[in-house]
């Protein structure tokens, strides 16, 4: 017999103990046999005695002890900051009502439907049981309720009903933050929704995507349509002006055809999708470049026997995260579709589509982060380590405090610009408004999106071995937390944005910023406990303001090698000024103060240390590019 040990049946009969996995041979009377027969030692607290020589286990000695796990409770009466911004700016009873509503039916029904996405991912059937191709994507039943729960819940439609005019943008936030974690992935089709919409909404366009608008904005399940965004391409990611090979040739009744291969397209079992694609002439002929870029809207259909109309899915990509949502390559092929936008005016179009699901990101990301920190602080009041409990021991509190500090500045932030976009689309934008959210809507995605990724991870350690493993639902909030500082723009493609936005405007857009931190800054003055933390954002302030006039004078190489510390800088000194100020008003807790005072703390403007470590000199270029092609040196 191997060296193993089998499981023995407890009861006694005949003197003898029945072997329950059938190992052959006699058992051995050894003396916990003995003990069981006279009666000293009960069956079920033998451990172990011989047979054949071999140690062998009675029973299996787990232990009574089963660790609970983190529950999750009602994400809107968890969020102490949450409740507290809503009060001090969208006070109404209804908004608090429907939020708190929202959440616990987040927590009892609709985080249940997410694991489910992540269990049953999407699978794609080419062909139908007679070979016809059919190019069906399979989704979860759970990914087909979310559909109906985000049109009944206005997830899309509270942005341009808005029942709190201006405020209406902060409160449709503040509901996909609660929602997005459970979501299963759902949000990412709403972000393109809800950009599709603000596209068509913006460009006052009627035929023939009126009747689309009313389905993207509708609360009736059985009318609501989903949008894609289909414009990556094998030559793009982010170079959608040379990397656009899709062409679009004009029709006699008005539309075109699209011919061309999409990489990537999210949610591709939407329901219509704006794309961006080069219109041939009557000789067959392209303009190259962005001037060549249309945009088109198309309804994705089937024709009777149930083939896509000009589209073939060549297949579903497998992905690090999000694998609850179907991506997919896509075969245009003679798809039918309207021109949107001006011939050659494709790329500006989707300005405001960008801005929307930047926005929609980042909502993600301050999600995922408040989502871990929730499960992280109740498991420290019954995971006991060492001898007493979590949440008793200094060291994995100040951890806990980071992640929160960290949480509180990104969720300000976030709002903050949710608020400028409200005020945009409400009409009473100040144009210091305007330049801000020009500013800040690559700032906020690319910073908390690195944010999110870091807070998770550290998150996931707070449970230890837990946190890897797969069925406790934590690994997914990394693994697709990591999507975020990738989709809509890198970190680095939104730092040259940043740089573009600044040129573009002739530096209006720094001048309202520094105008408005320092508005933040002078509400607080007064508050003698914030006077560490007011003194620290001034400074930083200042130096800021002093490089970045010098730089005006630096080649573009300097401000190249400058942006993504420029983004951080921005990001990190306007979040500080926004804890202060959150902190100041009078409803304010102790624990706004003491997150303000510790985000402080740190350093606000890393452009100006490393500027002062010679980060960004001619020289920079090569030596870095000399380090990362680095060859071993001959003998």
């Amino acid at each position: 017999m191997s060296m193993c040990s089998v499981l023995l049946n407890r009861r006694v009969t005949g003197g003898c103990y029945r072997l329950l996995c059938g190992v052959p041979g006699p058992l051995r009377h050894s003396r916990a046999a003995s003990a069981v027969e006279q009666g000293t030692t009960r069956p079920d607290e033998v451990q172990l005695w011989e047979t054949e020589g071999h140690p062998v286990f009675s029973r299996a000695r787990i232990g009574p002890f089963f660790q609970d796990r983190p529950v999750l409770k009602n994400p809107f009466l968890e969020d102490a900051l949450l409740r507290g911004y809503l009060r001090r700016h969208l006070p109404e009873q209804a908004a608090f009502s429907d939020l708190c509503e929202f959440g616990e039916r987040v927590a009892s029904e609709v985080d249940g439907w997410g694991r489910e996405c992540e269990a049953t991912p999407p699978r794609l059937v080419h062909f139908d049981p007679w070979g016809r191709r059919v190019d069906h994507i399979v989704t979860s039943p759970a990914w087909r309720r979310m559909k109906d729960l985000s049109a009944q819940e206005g997830l899309v439609a509270l942005g341009y009903e808005r029942p709190f005019g201006e405020w209406s943008r902060v409160y449709q936030m503040s509901k996909l933050y609660l929602y997005s974690p459970s979501s299963g992935l759902y949000t990412c089709p709403l972000a393109m929704t809800d950009g599709a919409a603000k596209v068509i909404q913006s460009l006052g366009v009627s035929w023939p995507v009126d009747e689309a608008f009313n389905r993207l904005t509708t609360r009736h399940p059985g009318h609501f349509w989903t949008s894609g965004q289909w414009m990556t391409e094998r030559r793009g990611g982010s170079d959608v002006a040379s990397g656009t090979e899709t062409v679009a040739i004009p029709q006699q009744d008005g539309s075109y055809k699209l011919h061309g291969f999409k990489w990537f397209t999210s949610a591709t079992d939407a329901d219509m999708t704006l794309t961006l694609a080069r219109v041939q002439d009557r000789h067959g002929a392209t303009t190259p470049g962005s001037r060549g870029l249309s945009l088109f809207y198309a309804e994705v259909s089937r024709d009777q026997d149930g083939r896509l109309k000009g589209i073939e899915v060549q297949r579903l990509k497998d992905k690090l995260g999000t694998r609850q949502m179907p991506t997919a390559e896509l075969l245009l092929d003679g798809l039918q579709a309207y021109r949107l936008s001006d011939e050659g005016r494709g790329v500006a179009s989707i300005a405001n589509m960008l801005t929307v699901t930047r926005i929609h990101n980042s909502v993600s990301a301050i999600a995922a982060m408040r989502r871990v920190v929730q499960l992280a602080r109740d498991y420290a009041t019954h995971r006991t380590a060492f001898g007493k409990l979590l949440k008793d021991h200094p060291l994995h509190m100040q951890t806990l405090a980071r992640m929160e500090v960290e949480t509180r500045a990104a969720f300000l932030l976030v709002m903050d610009v949710c608020r400028l976009l409200g005020r945009e689309e409400t009409g009473v934008a100040t144009q210091l408004d305007t330049l801000l959210l020009r500013l800040l809507t690559p700032v906020v995605k690319l910073y908390t999106g690195k944010q999110a990724v870091a807070v998770v991870s550290e998150g996931l350690e707070s449970f230890g071995g837990q946190g890897y493993i797969e069925d406790t639902g934590l690994p997914g909030l990394l693994r697709d937390a990591q999507v975020l500082s990738i989709w809509e723009g890198t970190t680095n493609i939104l730092s040259l944005d940043v740089l573009r936005c600044v040129a573009r405007s002739s530096g209006m857009v720094l001048e309202a910023y520094f105008t408005h931190t320092k508005s933040l800054l002078t509400g607080a003055s007064s508050v003698s406990s914030l006077a560490p933390a007011v003194k620290a954002v001034g400074s930083a302030l200042s130096r800021l303001g002093e490089l970045v006039q010098a730089a005006g004078a630096r080649p573009p190489s300097y401000l190249e090698l400058a942006a993504r510390d420029l983004s951080y800088s921005l990001a990190r000194t306007y979040m500080g000024a926004l804890l202060i100020d959150h902190a100041s008003w009078k409803g304010a807790s102790p624990a706004d103060t003491y997150a303000a005072l510790r985000w402080c703390e740190q350093d606000l403007c890393p452009l100006v240390t490393n500027e002062a470590r010679g980060w960004y000199n001619p020289s920079t270029p090569p030596l870095d590019a000399a380090l990362v092609y680095d060859r071993p040196t001959q003998d």
